[in-house]
């Protein structure tokens, strides 16, 4: 499958499923609180995508029965939302993926529940960083292995794990896209970024050294191998002349 470059044009449609994604993540950001259930969360993601004309991309993808992945601490991707209410301290990931008019945006975010220990808000802080980092190494001329080398070297630096079976990828109107976008890499390697790309920039860091992961028996949710706890910041980027062009912010 070759890679698909977008136009200007399409890249704007891109920026409208953006635009209500990250809308959706900033309510999202208010309801975060100790008691509230990620089904709840669930719930409210998929009537409010309704609300706009766009629905959760996940829904049905392979068989995923939710509209949002929901992955707390030791579980750092694709967790099943649920009744157990979070707690004060807990880390919490909302990933989602929105459909406008047949364009997808994909967006993940780290949340702090209450108060967080000491490494818990390095850990979110860090990789946070670390998404800006890589977005902004996806500019023309560079390579895929420059965005994986500065999101690693932060790794590396905060002594956090870096979780490498999970990469990013390119998107536009289907969810996963030609290239992959890994965590880590060297500079200089992988497909030349050109203009039209359209790529997911997704850190997902462990407190553990490692990042070593297991697959759970529902065949989605991926929990740490040491049990220490997780976080994933994500945007949507766009290769454009004028410099990396995030979509979902």
């Amino acid at each position: 499958m070759e890679i698909s470059l977008k136009s200007r044009e399409e890249i704007g449609y891109m920026r409208e499923a953006g635009r209500i994604l990250s809308a959706c993540h900033r309510e999202i950001a208010q309801m975060i609180a100790p008691g509230i259930t990620s089904l709840t969360i669930d719930a409210f993601v998929e009537e409010y995508l309704s609300r706009y004309g766009a629905s959760p991309e996940q829904k049905g993808y392979r068989g995923f029965p939710f509209a949002i992945c929901s992955s707390v601490n030791d579980t750092v991707c694709h967790g099943f939302p649920n009744d157990v209410p979070l707690s004060e301290g807990d880390v919490i990931t909302i990933d989602i993926v929105v459909n406008k008019d047949g364009w997808l945006a994909d967006s993940g975010w780290s949340y702090g529940v209450g108060r967080l220990s000491r490494p818990l808000q390095k850990l979110l802080l860090k990789t946070e960083q670390a998404l800006y980092a890589g977005i902004d190494q996806a500019r023309i001329g560079n390579t895929i292995g420059d965005i994986g080398y500065v999101i690693d070297k932060a790794a590396r630096k905060g002594r956090f794990g870096v979780v490498k079976p999970l990469v990013g990828h390119g998107i536009g109107k289907q969810l996963h896209e030609p290239p992959d976008v890994p965590n880590y890499g060297r500079r200089g390697d992988g497909e030349t970024l050109v203009e039209g790309m359209v790529i997911t920039v997704e850190p997902i860091f462990t407190l553990g050294s490692t990042g070593a992961v297991l697959w759970n028996d529902d065949g989605w949710s991926i929990q740490t191998a040491d049990g220490t706890s997780g976080a994933q910041f994500e945007h949507t980027v766009a290769v454009t002349r004028e410099g990396p062009m995030i979509l979902t912010n």
